[in-house]
């Protein structure tokens, strides 16, 4: 099973990496994608935090905006992280970014304040328990429409999902605890 990792820019080193350590208990290997050919037997993506603006412009002029939401339409499970996320929403927040619409929420960018604003933060994830959210100029989710919330921050939601899609304000690819990794690879239908 091939999981790519878009590798336009973000910590795509650290998701490599997190599919890597999960490579021998779901023999799934990561694939870096850089262009459209790429995605291509893809059983899943991961679409790092980065600069959203950045991400998609790079995604339009190549044509992987539409071929991911074409894969992800027809059922290939999608996770975004931090800009990811706000990629993969019905609204971004952002006039400069369309979201693909893959998952009912709305965003607001740089939620939290400022780089100096950044934070590490105990969370409770329905299915997978305490873990140790690193938040870096966090997007904030405003609505949750009808995606499933399974944590959060004061009251606001930070990790969601609505059927193949899982989107998340903060950087599981920072903390070396694969299991938020490992719940993704379980929405991938062997």
């Amino acid at each position: 099973m091939k999981i790519g990792v878009l590798n336009i820019q973000g910590d795509v080193s650290e998701h490599f990496q997190m599919i890597m350590h999960l490579h021998k208990k779901y023999n799934v290997d990561p694939v870096n994608v850089k262009t459209i050919e790429n995605l291509h037997g893809l059983s899943g993506l991961i679409i790092p935090g980065g600069e959203s603006t950045v991400i998609y412009k790079i995604l339009k002029k190549s044509g992987m905006y539409e071929k991911i939401y074409e894969m992800a339409v027809s059922g290939m499970p999608v996770m975004g992280t931090c800009a990811g996320a706000i990629l993969i929403s019905r609204d971004t927040g952002d006039n400069r970014v369309n979201g693909m619409n893959l998952i009912d929420i709305t965003i607001k960018r740089n939620a939290y304040g400022r780089q100096i604003n950044s934070f590490i933060q105990s969370i409770n994830i329905e299915d997978i328990g305490n873990f140790n959210a690193v938040f870096i100029r966090a997007p904030g989710i405003e609505s949750p429409g009808n995606s499933m919330i399974m944590a959060t921050v004061n009251g606001s939601p930070v990790i969601v999902r609505e059927n193949n899609i899982l989107a998340m304000t903060f950087h599981p690819e920072l903390t070396g605890d694969n299991r938020i990794h490992e719940y993704f690879v379980s929405m991938i239908d062997n």
